[in-house]
C-alpha cells in the first residue's frame, strides 16, 4: 500500500470546474480560514447543516472548528472549495476525510453551500476525493448520511457507490466504493504525480 507523507500533501490544491465552467479551487484548510469557515457553516440552511452533521447545529463549536482548521494525519484532513466572488475568495463547499491505513479505508463527509447546490460542485469534489483516496493507497471509500438526505444519496448513486446499512445507526445509510487504481492511472494530475513519487520513494525502517 502506498503511503504519502503529510509534508508532501499539505501544499496541494486542485482547480475543478463547475457545470458552467467556473473554476473551483480545492485546497487544504488553514488556521487563517477559521472565521470564514465558521461563517460558511452559519450561512448553510438548517437542513444542510443537519444533513452534514447528522443533527441540529447552528455553528461549529470551538473544539470542532479547531479540529477542522488544524490538519493532521491523526485527526484527518479538511479541504475547502472556493470561488472568486467580486475579487474575494469565497467558500462554497467543504469536505473532511480520514484515511485509516490499518484497513485501507477512506471515510469522508462533505457539504455544498445552498446557493451553489446543483451546479456540479458536489460531483467534482467527490471525484477529487476519489483521486486523493487512490493517492493515499486506500482500498475503499465510504461515507454515511441520513436516509432522508436524498441529495447526498443521489450524488453517491450517480458517482457509482453501493449502499449498505450503517452498522451502528438505523437512521443512517452507508455508501461505499471499492478503489482499485494504480498510481499511474489516477485521473487527477497532481495526485497521480504524488502517488507515483511516493511509490518510487524507498521506505526507511525506523
Amino acid at each position: 500500500m502506498t503511503r504519502l507523507r503529510f509534508d508532501d500533501l499539505k501544499q496541494y490544491s486542485d482547480v475543478l470546474r463547475s457545470r458552467r465552467g467556473d473554476p473551483i479551487t480545492v485546497r487544504f484548510v488553514e488556521p487563517r480560514d477559521a472565521e470564514e469557515l465558521q461563517n460558511y457553516f452559519r450561512s448553510l440552511s438548517s437542513r444542510s447543516r443537519y444533513n452534514r452533521f447528522l443533527g441540529a447545529m447552528s455553528e461549529l463549536p470551538k473544539p470542532v472548528l479547531d479540529n477542522f482548521t488544524h490538519v493532521s494525519e491523526r485527526d484527518g484532513f479538511t479541504v475547502i472549495a472556493t470561488v472568486q466572488v467580486d475579487g474575494f475568495e469565497t467558500i462554497v463547499g467543504e469536505a473532511r476525510y480520514i484515511f485509516n491505513p490499518a484497513d485501507g479505508s477512506f471515510e469522508f463527509g462533505l457539504s455544498i453551500e445552498d446557493r451553489w447546490q446543483g451546479s456540479g460542485i458536489g460531483s467534482a469534489l467527490l471525484k477529487n476525493l476519489e483521486c486523493r483516496a487512490a493517492a493515499f493507497g486506500a482500498e475503499r471509500l465510504f461515507g454515511d448520511t441520513l436516509r432522508s438526505n436524498q441529495s447526498m444519496i443521489a450524488l453517491a448513486r450517480k458517482s457509482g457507490f453501493a449502499f449498505t446499512k450503517n452498522p451502528d445507526d438505523w437512521k443512517l445509510v452507508r455508501f461505499t466504493k471499492e478503489i482499485a487504481v494504480a498510481p499511474e492511472e489516477i485521473p487527477c494530475a497532481s495526485w497521480r504525480i504524488a502517488a507515483q513519487n511516493a511509490a518510487l520513494t524507498p521506505v526507511v525502517a525506523g
